[in-house]
């Protein structure tokens, strides 16, 4: 505590608290208050203030990047579960030949994903961030476990009911999976955007790890059926550490220091008439006299007719006020207007890269996984599409790397060159086209072709994510993360629907060096 006078009061700076009430702060030129008193005697006729130290927390910083590195893993989490279910590709040629088991994996969790992300964007207002985040986890470690074990391990389904109960273990995955994603790109948003880049980093990591996975267990285990299992239980294992390690990192002081930080930008909504309790300290310097003022609840903040708190101030004789923090008052349903609302004005901030990243992962999803699977060669066999496939997850993860590099992309320029992406689909379809002898019938072809693929996908499907955030106001950024997701759901969809068509050049293809061997176990189909 310590007086000065009115020559001393430099600066008067309201701001608002996370409830709601306001602040006044006030800076001097020293601490030296007792002898300026003093010295100025009876001339000092000013403001009595009573001021606490401040003491902000320093940013705290990510020694070692380990919350990085958590952040990395949570990408690995919400797409590591798809990846177990179609990197198998030899698996599901074997259990199902004739079939289009890749395709249809791939159009039931694209469509019961953005099912899942619009659902969530609903909900972003109602349940807690860690919540979703949570139901996630375990949506997508259930289906992991039960046709691991069930259908690979014991074989306790007919082929016709394995086949259903996979599509369904998938929409399960795919509804887990994208509430968690939606809700970690709305987290990620209220940190710094060098996370955000680590999760999408860890989201091509993910296809990576699977992809090595699956080779390794296939060249070390010549028994079909042990390699899968072993390969499912390595994806089980790493999901859930992916979920340990999320839920020991949300606690630590560096992310609660940054979600807080951007919440209490936010205050709680009120109405104009909404009542309120509190106190009020009134000290005259003049008078020297003190009291205090209790306002019972519905009691005017200000009596009618005194001036407001900033008119007080400017007077010789003013008083300070302290409102005693409100109750929270727990967040209800909003109006669909108001949510209508709400992301019109985000979308209108970020619209060219909404626009994007839809572009960048429906030109993708034409392609991959359900064309990329379907090319083979009479010299590699089965092997063909899962070096392809492990080549594309490889060169996205390079690709999602090069992202952190610092470049101010605008909008309307990642659009464009999101758009040129539009020649490998022509480029993949002549890689099966014509049927039996395609144009690019090579196998270093369509190698080539993933390999630029996947750089260009992981390079412009990440920027415009890290960036949208930075374009809206700190309480609009979850939001912004799951209007984003949207988007990135919207081509994944599309994409897949266009990968449907693309299947019906490839399902009559069969080439001169079509055969059926049983070698190690295994079931080759060569195309």
């Amino acid at each position: 505590m310590g007086s000065v006078g009115a020559e001393r009061f430099k600066e008067l700076s309201p701001a608002v608290t996370p409830e709601g009430n306001v602040v006044m702060s006030f800076s001097f030129d020293s601490y030296q208050l007792e002898e300026d008193e003093l010295q100025r005697g009876s001339q000092a006729k000013g403001v009595l203030t009573f001021m606490e130290p401040v003491s902000e927390d320093p940013e705290p910083q990510d020694r070692y990047h380990g919350i990085y590195f958590a952040m990395l893993l949570a990408g690995v989490g919400f797409l590591l579960p798809y990846n177990s279910f179609i990197t198998d590709v030899d698996y599901l040629h074997h259990k199902y030949p004739g079939t289009s088991i890749v395709f249809d994996m791939s159009l039931t969790y694209i469509l019961v994903a953005l099912v899942a992300v619009i659902l969530n964007n609903a909900l972003v207002e109602l349940l807690s961030l860690h919540t979703r985040i949570s139901v996630g986890y375990l949506f997508a470690l259930g289906p992991l476990l039960f046709v691991s074990i069930c259908d690979v391990w014991l074989e306790l389904f007919s082929r016709r009911q394995a086949y259903a109960i996979n599509l369904v273990a998938v929409g399960v995955v795919a509804f887990g999976c994208t509430v968690q994603q939606s809700s970690f790109y709305g987290y990620t948003g209220l940190l710094p955007k060098r996370y955000t880049q680590g999760v999408m980093t860890g989201e091509s990591t993910a296809g990576v790890i699977i992809s090595l996975s699956r080779i390794f267990t296939k060249l070390l285990l010549s028994d079909e059926k042990e390699n899968t299992v072993i390969f499912f239980f390595i994806s089980i294992g790493m999901e859930l550490t992916c979920f340990i390690l999320h839920l020991l990192v949300k606690r630590t002081r560096c992310v609660r220091y940054y979600t807080d930080s951007s919440r209490q930008g936010l205050p709680e909504s009120r109405g104009a008439g909404e009542p309120s309790s509190g106190y009020r300290v009134h000290h005259d310097v003049t008078s020297e006299d003190v009291r205090f003022e209790n306002r019972e609840q519905g009691q005017p903040s200000s009596p009618q007719g005194s001036p407001g708190p900033e008119a007080e101030l400017a007077g010789s004789g003013t008083y300070m006020r302290f409102d005693v923090p409100r109750p929270r008052i727990k967040r209800s349903w909003p109006s669909f207007r108001d949510m209508l609302l709400y992301r019109y004005v985000v979308s209108r901030l970020i619209w060219a890269y909404m626009l994007s990243i839809a572009m960048t992962y429906f030109i993708t999803l034409c392609l991959f996984p359900g064309l990329e699977s379907e090319i083979h060669n009479c010299t590699l066999g089965e092997w063909l599409p899962i070096l392809i496939m492990a080549i594309f997850n490889l060169s996205d993860f390079v690709g999602k790397i090069l992202a952190a590099l610092p470049y101010d992309w605008r909008g309307t320029h990642l659009l464009v060159y999101s758009c040129l992406r539009v020649v490998f689909i022509p480029l993949f379809i002549m890689c099966v086209y014509p049927n039996g002898q395609p144009t690019f019938g090579h196998p270093a072809w369509p190698c080539i072709f993933s390999l630029l693929m996947g750089i260009t996908n992981g390079y412009s499907g990440s920027v415009p994510m890290i960036l949208a955030a930075g374009k809206v106001s700190p309480e609009q950024r979850e939001l912004a993360g799951n209007t984003m997701t949207v988007s990135y759901m919207t081509g994944l969809t599309l994409g897949s629907a266009v990968a449907y068509f693309a299947y019906s050049l490839t399902s009559t293809s069969h080439s001169s060096c079509f055969y059926t061997e049983t070698s190690n176990g295994s079931f080759t189909l060569g195309y």
